[in-house]
């Protein structure tokens, strides 16, 4: 880990983490990062050393130019906090690119700091490529392997079985060192995978808000997230193929939400509903 700057006391501190590449459909994880840095002025403390962690025949390193001066950026993972936050309590962003190789050394190192500082839960944050419509409510999962988490938050456990990237292996670092974790994930349109996805970004950042219990500004996304809606939308009208397909995800996704309308299903929602009110008033 190199230091930029000392890390801060921080209080009830959360870390929220999301890394460019395989976990990252439509750029909507990594934008959620993005969007929380800014709104929150979260300021850079360290970084992790890149020389470690990446091939840059992958990640090559960018040259750029400052005030005249011509130099090397390394592409790496960085940590930066926010302490004014709107959430009432202090979050660490961890703001990078899927490590090339060492994956359980990068995630010890994440897990040390998040111990030194005290964090209380560990949130990755991940996007997927899925069939559904662009024109539909961006689908969000939130799950965690912790019995209490999941009370608490009125998640799932993950039944997923396959191949993970690195924010499974963190998720699972932050278990092991016995911090609460929550992956929250969202599903892409995978014919939009071409583009960067703000309403994904903008639906996760509201999974974000339910999970925090905090309001969080998405100036920015509202606007973002109908641009890039009318675009897709643009572009069915002008093929019949493509307006037929995305009719058939809608049709499949209508279908499929039906069962949700059991006496269960609106109950907790009414539930969630009433807790939110509660804490608005």
């Amino acid at each position: 880990m190199i230091e930029l700057d000392d890390l801060p006391d921080l209080e009830n501190a959360v870390m929220i983490a999301a890394f460019e590449g395989w976990n990252d459909a439509g750029e909507a994880a990594s934008g959620v990062i993005e969007h929380l840095a800014q709104l929150w002025d979260a300021e850079p403390v360290a970084a992790l050393d890149p020389e470690d962690y990446y091939d840059f025949q992958v990640n090559r390193p960018r040259v750029l130019s400052e005030g005249g001066q011509r130099r090397i950026s390394w592409r790496t993972t960085r940590i930066l906090v926010a302490t004014n936050t709107s959430i009432g309590r202090d979050v660490i962003l961890v703001q990078g690119v899927e490590p090339s190789f060492r994956w359980r050394t990068f995630a010890i190192e994440l897990m040390e700091l998040a111990q030194a500082a005290d964090v209380t839960t560990v949130i990755t944050l991940g996007a997927l490529l899925a069939d559904v419509a662009h024109t539909r409510p961006i689908q969000v999962t939130a799950t965690s392997d912790n019995e209490d988490t999941r009370h608490r938050h009125d998640l799932e456990a993950s039944t997923y079985e396959g191949p993970t990237g690195i924010v499974g292996v963190i998720a699972d670092a932050a278990v092991q060192v016995g911090v609460s974790s929550i992956s929250v994930w969202a599903a892409v349109p995978h014919y939009a995978h071409h583009t960067p996805s703000p309403k994904a970004t903008r639906a996760m950042v509201s999974r974000l808000e339910e999970l925090l219990d905090g309001p969080i500004d998405h100036v920015g996304l509202d606007e973002d997230a109908r641009a890039w809606e009318n675009g897709l939308d643009a572009l069915a009208s002008e093929d019949a193929e493509v307006a037929e397909y995305v009719e058939s995800l809608e049709e499949a996704q209508d279908t499929a939400e039906l069962p949700e309308a059991s006496g269960d299903a609106i109950a907790k929602e009414f539930e969630r509903y009433l807790r939110k009110r509660g804490a608005d008033d």
